[in-house]
């Protein structure tokens, strides 16, 4: 199964079709989105083409193929709009030989660990820098953020395809790759 990884579009409606045009290109089976949708949030600026609506009308139509965490930046308000799953705090993913706890990454992260096995996977967003840590008991993945990368890092997303991580530009460009 091949899964795209993308988080924190914050709003922005062409951060989100290019996101989109990256899945049909990719031929993924499913998007997880780690949070931060549709609010760009206190501490940030406002990313370009900022268009909640239109965002929810792009992800809306894609609901079958969305496994979405909370962000700090999502509410219960999202949830009326968006037709698809976004209040959980966390999900667990279980693609070939790997597990994955998934969150958005404001609670879970390094520094405060969820309950993880030796060689699980921490797997969030929340710092929109991507990141590929390999710690004693743990792995720890970010794909960045699609609307508003920081640390110079571009906009991006990560696929995972037969135990294989590989992070991603917008544009389909390779920049790393994980194997696990």
């Amino acid at each position: 199964m091949k899964i795209m990884i993308a988080s924190d579009i914050h709003g922005s409606a062409l951060y989100c079709r290019e996101m989109l045009e990256a899945y049909d290109r990719e031929k993924a089976e499913r998007l997880v989105l780690l949070g931060d949708i549709l609010y760009h949030g206190p501490r940030n600026d406002l990313p370009e083409e900022y268009a909640p609506k239109e965002v929810i009308a792009l992800l809306n139509a894609r609901k079958q193929d969305v496994l979405c965490v909370r962000g700090n930046c999502d509410t219960e308000v999202d949830q009326m709009v968006l037709e698809f799953p976004v209040l959980a705090d966390y999900a667990y993913l279980c693609p070939g030989r790997v597990r994955i706890f998934a969150t958005h990454g404001h609670v879970f992260n390094t520094s405060h660990l969820p309950p993880l096995q030796k060689g699980d996977i921490l797997l969030h967003g929340h710092t929109h820098i991507p990141a590929w840590e390999r710690h004693e008991d743990f792995l720890y993945f970010n794909p960045g953020s699609v609307s508003i990368p920081k640390a110079g890092s571009q906009h991006g997303y990560m696929i995972l395809e037969e135990n294989v991580f590989t992070w991603k530009n917008l544009a389909g460009e390779s920049y790393h790759t994980e194997t696990v």
